[in-house]
């Protein structure tokens, strides 16, 4: 049995975050990871590309986060975006900030973090161990160390919790943390999937011929079909899949859809800088160019050509017909649809395929200010575990970094 003076159970994002702030402190840091190598689920992160934070105020961060937002106020306070963004080019990572505030590595590869993230653990002399973790150990109510699958054994008198969620199981994200709380005491709100693709109807095989395109600077609506009031729009980029739609807005409009995705509609307008009424015009001034061609071949400079099929089909119009034949009517209707592209949500995908887990250990039970455990002296919990979430857009990595600073303090 190896002495230490903080095990971290966990060598993802907020896993090596935490140690390595900690063995700065001159600590004697042991982090145990299941996986061979630690800080996997980064490489997934932004497409490959690490999405590593975004460069927002805290009031903005804040508004960005969707469980729980006021637990995170002294996290945010005291290690901020720009306190990340200064941590990783001191760790020898340009970055860049694009539109939205979302922050990258100048290179565009994830790799870069992820090697970040472990040289900063083995600077400070971190030590890192491929073990999964199977029990919490305590003496009269505190901790006092871990015990692993194979049955081995290592002592501190601080545990950190930072396994993450259940997303992305390959990576070793697969919610065996919320066990090993549980069984300390903590409450666990359900894990669900959030920042998901949206499963949707496929009206007419649609999705076959829309699969793989993406459409940027379209606006995205979610609508409660209850009461018809949006809960969610935002202009941005999204992704037609097989099964339905992904992408930036789409994993957002997830995280709204907090109970039965059927009782949604979704809205697309794919011509958010032009008004009805432009839109029209502009219809109107591309139908008199095109005049004596069929109205299938009419489109081509306002819409993608994959895309073009299907306004027709739902426009009702035959794709034959000459364009001077089309009805004002006819035209203002076809308006309509290019501006309320309409999509029906019939599920999410599954938690494995979801980007973080919403639910987790309740922060209830935690103490925001250090994100300590308020029942067992010596836990402390960092990353996707807690009961917190946010949109896309840098924001989850940022909690990531955040709380695990706070874990990483002196007890």
């Amino acid at each position: 049995m190896k002495q230490y003076d903080r095990i971290v159970v966990g060598g993802g994002a907020a896993g090596m975050f935490t140690a390595g702030w900690a063995a700065r402190r001159g600590e004697k840091v042991l982090v145990l990871e299941k996986r061979e190598r630690p800080a996997r689920k980064i490489l997934v992160t932004g497409k490959g590309r690490c999405n590593v934070t975004n460069n927002c105020s805290e009031e903005e961060f804040i508004a960005a986060v969707r469980r729980n937002p006021r637990f995170l106020y002294g996290a945010i306070h005291t290690f901020s975006p720009q306190n990340a963004m200064e941590t990783f080019r001191e760790l020898g990572v340009p970055l860049k900030t694009e539109r939205g505030g979302r922050v990258f590595p100048v290179s565009d590869k994830a790799m870069d973090i992820a090697d970040a993230l472990t040289r900063f653990a083995a600077r400070e002399g971190v030590e890192v161990r491929q073990a999964s973790v199977t029990e919490i150990l305590t003496e009269n109510g505190a901790v006092r160390g871990v015990r692993t699958a194979a049955e081995e054994q290592y002592l501190a008198p601080v545990v950190v919790l930072a396994t993450g969620g259940k997303s992305y199981p390959a990576t070793g994200s697969d919610g065996s943390g919320y066990a090993l709380a549980a069984a300390l005491g903590h409450t666990i709100q359900p894990p669900r999937a959030s920042l998901v693709p949206i499963l949707c109807e496929n009206t007419g095989k649609m999705f076959s011929s829309l699969m793989g395109l993406s459409l940027r600077n379209v606006t995205l609506t979610l609508i409660r079909k209850k009461n018809k009031k949006p809960v969610y729009t935002e202009l941005g980029e999204m992704l037609f899949t097989h099964f339905g739609i992904s992408g930036p807005l789409a994993l957002t409009a997830s995280s709204y859809i907090t109970d039965d995705p059927t009782g949604f509609l979704i809205e697309i307008d794919c011509k958010p800088g032009l008004t009805e009424g432009e839109l029209d015009a502009r219809l109107l001034r591309d139908f008199k160019e095109e005049q004596n061609r069929d109205f299938a071949n009419s489109l081509g400079s306002l819409l993608p050509r994959s895309l073009i099929p299907v306004i027709v089909k739902q426009s009702g119009i035959e794709p034959s017909r000459k364009v001077h034949s089309v009805t004002r009517e006819e035209r203002l209707a076809l308006g309509r649809l290019i501006k309320h592209f309409p999509l029906t949500p019939q599920g999410l995908a599954p938690i494995e395929e979801a980007v973080i887990t919403a639910g987790g250990v309740s922060v209830k039970e935690i103490d925001p200010k250090t994100m300590r455990s308020k029942l067992v002296p010596g836990l402390a919990f960092a990353g996707e575990v807690i009961d917190v979430d946010a949109v896309t857009g840098g924001y989850n990595l940022q909690i990531a970094w955040s709380t695990a600073f706070l874990a990483a303090q002196e007890f």
